[in-house]
């Protein structure tokens, strides 16, 4: 306390004196006021005109360098009619910053699916330790030193009353006392109950410092921890020592994988353009988004196995009349028919529905079927064909059962991970009725198959479908006529012969009456009837075929009567033949 009273007294007195410093020094600096008026009109007279001098040469300054900066800014800036803007397509951009980000992405090989996580380690149970070869297998842990102050004598320790010792003070002890023999204790009268011990009072010595006098106690003896192992310094090691067996050089790092999508490099052909951008237009031209697409497409690819399920042998030959390719639409790119109404037949139903093993390979064998078309029926060439039209006929399919649930992770699949590849959909559930024809305007007639209500046939020997076919409307309560012309056919080897003319045609909708006639071209020939008039039922055969030979010129007039309210459409082609091709 008197040590504190002093250094407090000590900061007292210097911090006044540096106070009175500072007020001397502040009267010092300070200016008379005798004088700041005297000086002041001197200051300002002279100080006036500097300023409007250096006010003039700014002037004169900014006005030169005003005049030789205009001729050097109109010499510079170029006219209003050469001005040239710079116009940047902003799907072009998007497309350089995608494939910059691939790039990058198949350098740190991020087209790869995650490791799998492994399992914990299983120990049989013969081999598990019981809980008593634990406890004896667990090493005896050392008693925790104890400090003297944390140090307390439990009852044992402590003197019975009989031979009570004195109370002992509280203090900070020496740890030294404890380790060395305690002294022996000095036999002193006990204090009366209640009493405290008595405690000196500490003195200070000449040079302030304080001086405690030392208080007897009675220490108990309490046992020393086993010393401690000695420490040994840690051995420089020898770089020359070769590395244990155990010790293997971290592997090298993996070069940038090359992957490959529909047979076609993701970067490094001019066909990986047309890749990238299906998934920009999937995700209307978000670059970060279009590549988080790409990369789970790759990567479900890998875990799909769809390299391997190229080759695989699926089965489900009865599958080909459901999903099926066929033709091409009105712009070149090749139609996809999906039939379900096959589906119909119970027992094909169950073959490919009736259990989860089954469900599941269906699905791989539509998966198989989708990607053997894209790489057999499209090209990825700037400019070329790189998508399909789906056609889906639901006439007579189950609309409940246990087909829902696959078709639902089908159509899943298919739109995550084949992006644009549908240029069209046409869903129909009325083509076997043939009323309207509503695939028409998309695919023309000698692409459509007949089933769906079109011409072609795979195994028809008179057309193709480079032979095109004309379409007519039937209006209400009217009749159409139809003329060929039937022309002979000269052959310089043969010279004149006979000609056979073919043709073929479909009303959708029925409900009509038709009828053919040969009139030739002579005013004295006769007119051959070649069909007679007939109405046309549903039980007939979609499409009718019929042929002429004749050796004269002249025309087959082909009629069609609709004498229903509705309108019709009808479907016709024919061409010209020679006797020899016609045989």
């Amino acid at each position: 306390e008197r040590a504190a009273e002093e250094k407090k007294s000590e900061a007292e007195e210097k911090k006044t004196e540096a106070q009175e410093v500072a007020s001397l020094a502040d009267e010092a600096a300070a200016p008379k006021e005798s004088d700041a008026v005297a000086e002041s009109p001197s200051e300002s007279e002279l100080k006036e005109p500097a300023a409007e001098e250096k006010k003039s040469e700014a002037e004169e300054k900014k006005t030169e360098a005003h005049e030789v900066a205009s001729p050097a800014d109109e010499a510079a800036a170029p006219e209003e009619s050469d001005a040239v803007f710079d116009h940047v397509d902003p799907q072009k951009k998007a497309l350089d910053e995608l494939k910059e980000l691939v790039q990058a992405a198949l350098a740190n090989n991020e087209f790869n699916p995650p490791p799998p996580t492994p399992p914990p380690p299983t120990v049989p149970a013969e081999e598990q330790p019981s809980i008593k070869e634990e406890l004896e297998a667990a090493p005896a842990e050392a008693p925790a030193p104890v400090s003297v102050e944390e140090r307390k004598p439990t009852s044992e320790e402590l003197p019975k009353t009989s031979e009570a010792a004195p109370a002992s003070v509280e203090g900070p002890l020496n740890p030294e006392v404890v380790e060395q023999p305690a002294a022996p204790v000095k036999e002193e009268p006990l204090p009366a109950p209640g009493q405290p011990a008595e405690e000196k009072a500490p003195e200070a010595d000449d040079d302030g410092a304080k001086t405690v006098t030392a208080i007897e106690e009675t220490v108990v003896p309490v046992a020393a921890p086993p010393p401690a192992a000695e420490e040994v310094p840690p051995v420089a090691e020898d770089s020359t020592k070769e590395p244990p067996e155990e010790y293997t050089a971290p592997a090298p790092a993996a070069p940038p994988e090359e992957v490959f999508i529909w047979g076609i490099p993701l970067v490094g052909d001019e066909k990986s353009d047309t890749i990238l951008l299906k998934f920009l237009q999937a995700r209307d031209f978000k670059v970060k988004d279009a590549l988080a697409m790409l990369k789970d497409a790759v990567i479900w690819r890998k875990q799909f196995g769809i390299e391997a399920l190229l080759e695989e042998d699926v089965g489900l030959p009865e599958l080909d009349k459901v999903v099926y390719m066929h033709g091409v639409d009105k712009e070149g790119h090749p139609v996809c028919y999906n039939v379900y109404g096959e589906f119909h037949d119970k027992e094909l139903y169950e073959k490919t529905f009736g259990d989860a093993d089954k469900r599941r390979k269906f699905l791989k064998w539509r998966i198989q079927y989708l990607e053997k078309g894209i790489r057999e029926q499209l090209d990825f060439t700037p400019g070329g064909i790189s998508s399909m039209v789906q056609v889906t006929d639901l006439k007579n399919s189950p609309r409940i059962g246990k087909h829902r649930q696959v078709t639902k992770q089908a159509v899943t699949l298919l739109q995550d991970n084949y992006p644009e590849f549908i240029a069209k959909k046409v869903t129909h559930s009325i083509f076997h009725t043939h009323s309207s024809g509503l695939v028409l305007p998309y695919i023309a007639p000698e692409q459509v198959p007949v089933a769906l209500g079109g011409l072609s046939k795979d195994d028809d020997r008179d057309f193709t479908a480079a032979d095109a076919a004309t379409d007519v409307s039937i209006k209400p309560s009217s009749k159409q006529t139809i003329e060929m012309p039937a022309t002979e056919v000269r052959s310089e080897a043969l010279g004149r012969q006979a000609c056979v003319l073919v043709w073929e045609l479909r009303v959708l909708g029925w409900e009509v009456s038709y009828g053919a006639e040969f009139t030739p071209s002579a005013e004295d020939g006769y007119t051959v009837i070649v069909h007679k008039t007939r109405k046309l039922a549903a039980v007939d055969e979609p499409v009718i075929k019929g042929s002429f030979k004749t050796g004269e010129p002249g025309k087959v007039v082909l009629s069609t009567d609709n004498p229903t309210s509705k309108k019709k459409l009808l479907l016709y082609r024919y061409k010209v033949k020679s006797c020899s091709e016609s045989n």
